[in-house]
This record gives C-alpha cells, structure tokens and sequence, in this order.
C-alpha cells in the first residue's frame, strides 16, 4: 500500500510540474501581456514599467526559475489586472462552478448509467434503440450549439427561465442541463457497452446454468464487473469538473471558474491562468487517485496485486 501511494505521489508531482512548465512556456511566448493589458496605444515608457515591474524584462529561465521558487514558498503570484492575489481570485470562482457541474455529474451518473444498463438487458428492443438514439444526439451536439438552443426554446420562445447570470436557482437550470446532455448519452453508451460486454463472459452463463435467477445474476455478477471500467469514466468526468464548464459559463454569463480562464487567457493575466491550470491539474489528479482506490475495492485481483508490494 505504501509503493501505491508513493508511486501515485511521485507520478502527481511530475504531472503538476510539466503542467505548469508547459503553461508558463505557452503563455510568455504567445503574446506581451504589457501590450495586450494596456493596450497598443499605451506609451512605451508605459509598457516598459509595467515588463519590469513584473519581471518580464528578465530571460525566460530567470522568470521559470523565480516562478518555481514562488510555488515552493505557496506563491501564485498576484494577478496583473485585478491586482489581487491569483489564488484568492480563482478559489472565489470555484463555488459558483461546483454549483452548476455537480448537479450535472449527479445527473449523468443518474440518468445515464441506469438508461445504459436497461438498455443492455433489452438488447434490440424499442428501448434500446431509444437509448442509443438519444444518446447519439446528446454526446455529438456540441455543448455551446446546445446551450444556444436551450436558450433559444426556453427563454426567448417560452420566456420559462433567464437566459444568463446568477441571480437565483432559476439561472442555474439551463447550464446545467447543457452540461448534462453530452455526459449522459456518453454515461449511457459506455455503460451499455460495458454491461453488454460482462453479460457475454463464462461466468454469467455459469451462474444462470446453476439455477441462480436472472435478477440475481445481474446484481451479483454482472453488474459489480461492468462498473470497474464504468468508475473510469466517472473519475474522468469528476476530474473534469472546473475544466469543462468553459464554454457554458460563457454562454449563460457564469461567474465561475471556466469563464474566469477565458478572459485571463484572453488579457494575459500570467498568474491567474497559471493557478488555474494547477487547480484542475490537481483535481484531476485527485479524482484518477479515487478511482484507482475504488478498483481495489470493486475487483479483489488489484487488491491482491498491490499488497504484493
């Protein structure tokens, strides 16, 4: 157990440090955050304070070296156009985009995970169909095309729901539901694949040719095997969470942390991106390290397998 933690630990690490290497690298070389902040107008003896008051003047290794040595102390730098620190910034934006994408990963788990199930043990039925129709339609229609027409029908037609901000529990309904559609038909396929897949093995008919009854054979047997690659997608999905809202809180004006990426990107605000990338970097991390913790727990062999070390 203590060569799995580690291994993960290490793994972690190197994982958050090209993370960050790769972003500090992009973001320097893709524009002058003194132009673009100021804008090209600015006077040049503007701009050139503004490269030496945060360091821009210096080689690139100096800036890398003084970035690392500002994380080692838990630094992340302030942010050049909100003069605040960065992290301070990005930990205020993180509720507003948890408020919106786990209702919609509880809704993926919910919706699709049983649709996908049903439809495996009704293989060639109208509900099976239905089921990869459907879920064809949600995972292949893009999330902002979806929001635009979610908005189209029920704000602007219907006038049920606003179509922007974050004023009451009524703003949240569109992107969340934006955010769910994809998820649940890719939730639905792969559990119907999975579920497919498990009630084809010699186990399964070994069990139904002992008189064990259908019902069981599925809770028992089938169902326990098709989660193991079921618990991937949903850590991949739960490590996804602050990432994927980007678009959608574009869409509906959502003060979270997708749409805070968007404008740093867009004005260069160096220590805001950075921090953000880190944040999502980690809970990624976080997210593969509890999947591989449910593995042990689902399949007894990897269990076997990391007590060995």
């Amino acid at each position: 157990m203590v060569y799995f933690i580690l291994t993960r630990l290490l793994r972690a690490l190197l994982t958050l440090l090209l993370v960050m290497t790769f972003a500090f690298f992009v973001l320097r070389l893709s524009g002058d955050p003194a132009v673009i902040l100021l804008g090209p107008d600015a006077p040049q003896d503007s701009i050139d304070a503004f490269r030496e008051r945060w360091g821009l003047n210096d080689p690139l290794w100096q800036q890398y070296l003084a970035y690392l040595l500002q994380l080692a102390q838990f630094d992340f730098g302030v942010s050049m156009r909100d003069q605040v620190p960065a992290i301070d910034l990005v930990l205020s934006r993180i509720p507003a985009t948890l408020a919106i994408t786990l209702p919609a990963l509880i809704l993926k788990v919910g919706i699709g995970i049983p649709a996908g199930v049903y439809a495996a043990l009704h293989r060639q039925s109208v509900a099976d169909r239905s089921v990869i129709g459907l879920s064809i339609f949600g995972f292949t229609i893009p999330s902002f095309v979806m929001g635009l027409l979610l908005v189209l029908i029920f704000s602007v037609s219907l006038g049920w729901l606003p179509s922007g901000g974050q004023d009451s529990w009524r703003h949240a309904i569109l992107p969340i539901v934006t955010l769910s559609v994809g998820g649940i038909g890719i939730m639905a396929r792969f559990s119907r694949s999975a579920m497919i897949e498990v009630l084809g093995q010699p186990y399964v008919r070994t069990a139904m040719a002992k008189g064990l009854s259908w019902r069981g054979v599925v809770w028992k047997h089938a169902l326990p095997n098709a989660a193991v690659p079921i618990v991937t997608l949903i850590g991949f999905m739960l490590g996804s969470l602050i990432a994927g809202a980007a678009v959608v809180e574009s869409i509906f004006s959502w003060p979270g942390i997708g749409r805070l990426i968007v404008t740093s990107v867009a004005n260069r605000d160096l220590a805001v991106v950075q921090t953000i990338l880190l944040v999502i970097a980690a809970s990624m991390i976080i997210a593969n390290f509890l999947v591989d913790l449910t593995y042990g727990l689902l399949d007894p062999r990897l269990r076997a397998k990391t007590a060995a070390h």
